[in-house]
């Protein structure tokens, strides 16, 4: 099997199951006051305090959630309780789908959504400060997953940091444990462990501290005030250890995926019918392109059956075509027939050269 889809999820770890399995023994309620429930919680601390670390942010800042829709959802319904501070939502036309729905629930109750220029898919940074007059909060992903295009979120929250009546938040789920980032001027950044080979089912919101939410999940203490429900100690467990081993050699993982991704890109630029919809403000693990003439659904079940796994769009996206490649490029038929290939530091170059061999023939086939 050649997994090019990591984008979508990632496997798990070895090495972050062992850790889901041995914390599996601490059974007790981390919110119980026996001597059960307080070994539970010295382990969920000692996790929270790994991942917190790692983000260079406090501990008190880590928010628990089911992962980064939920988390999502939670900052931005939260804005309701801010509407005095303004109705407008400045976002882009690169966000997920977990931004999209609680931003039209938004709307649907008198705030204003506003889309930021693009340029070459990065944010038009003059523009958006021009459009912050009224806003209450700015959301914008660090990594779009269709294109791989990476926002520069230090620069935006260093102009935001000028208005402080406005909120920055940002979904970090396709840079966690694969580039380097500074949350320093950021307000809220969402994450999910299944992205970093951790376990779906688990993931995270940082709350800068001061500022203060309603919870999107009420009734019953957990590890913070902001998420009700009894702590998952595995997930939690299992999620600082991924997490800590995709730091490890961060640097090296960098310069392989690079190395990778430049090779793929030339091997498809010698095709006619290619056209490569990812750009130079996109990071490596992501190389969305297009076969002109040809469904992506079509060609991405032609390479499934030599067992080879790439993907059309976003897991989560919906619609004929990607609203992320006419964003960018602004060719509605690119946009109709975008492939996705996400590679990962566990991605071989034998494993590329089965995908190159598959797709040649394929492509030979279908155009």
């Amino acid at each position: 099997m050649v997994y090019l889809d990591y984008s979508a999820t990632s496997p798990v770890d070895s090495e972050v199951m062992d850790s889901f399995v041995k914390a599996s023994s601490y059974f007790g309620n981390p919110n119980s006051l026996h001597k059960l429930g307080i070994e539970s919680k010295k382990l969920i601390d000692a996790s929270t305090n790994q991942i917190a670390s790692l983000l260079d942010v406090s501990s008190d800042e880590i928010i628990y959630t089911s992962g980064a829709s939920e988390s999502n959802n939670t900052v931005i319904k939260a804005m309701e309780m801010y509407k005095n501070r303004g109705r407008k939502i400045i976002t882009t036309e690169l966000e997920h789908s977990s931004i999209y729905a609680p931003l039209n629930y938004l709307s649907e109750r008198g705030f204003d959504i506003e889309f930021v220029p693009l340029k070459d898919g990065v944010v038009d940074i003059d523009a958006l400060e021009d459009m912050l007059d009224g806003a209450v909060l700015v959301t914008i992903s660090m990594v779009n997953s269709e294109t791989g295009i990476r926002q520069p979120i230090e620069e935006i929250g260093k102009v935001l940091k000028k208005y402080p009546k406005v909120l920055f938040h940002t979904d970090i789920t396709q840079a966690l444990g694969k580039i380097k980032f500074d949350l320093s001027d950021v307000d809220f950044a969402s994450f999910s462990a299944h992205k970093f080979f951790g376990y779906k089912g688990i993931g995270g919101l940082y709350k800068k501290k001061g500022i203060n939410i309603n919870p999107l999940i009420s009734g019953g203490k957990s590890t913070t005030i902001y998420r009700s429900g009894t702590p998952a100690t595995q997930l939690t467990v299992s999620m600082a250890k991924a997490l800590r081993l995709s730091y490890e050699n961060m640097d090296e993982d960098i310069e392989k995926i690079h190395s990778l991704n430049c090779y793929l890109k030339d091997e498809l630029s010698k095709y006619d019918k290619i056209r490569i919809n990812s750009n130079d403000n996109s990071i490596d693990h992501i190389l969305n392109f297009s076969v002109l003439s040809v469904k992506p659904e079509t060609f991405m079940h032609a390479l499934e059956e030599d067992d080879i796994y790439i993907s059309t769009q976003s897991a989560c996206s919906t619609g004929d075509y990607s609203k992320a490649v006419l964003a960018i490029c602004g060719d509605k038929e690119r946009a109709s027939s975008s492939l996705r290939i996400s590679i990962s530091r566990k991605t071989t170059k034998n494993e590329i050269d089965l995908f190159l061999k598959s797709f040649d023939k394929n492509y030979k086939k279908l155009v």
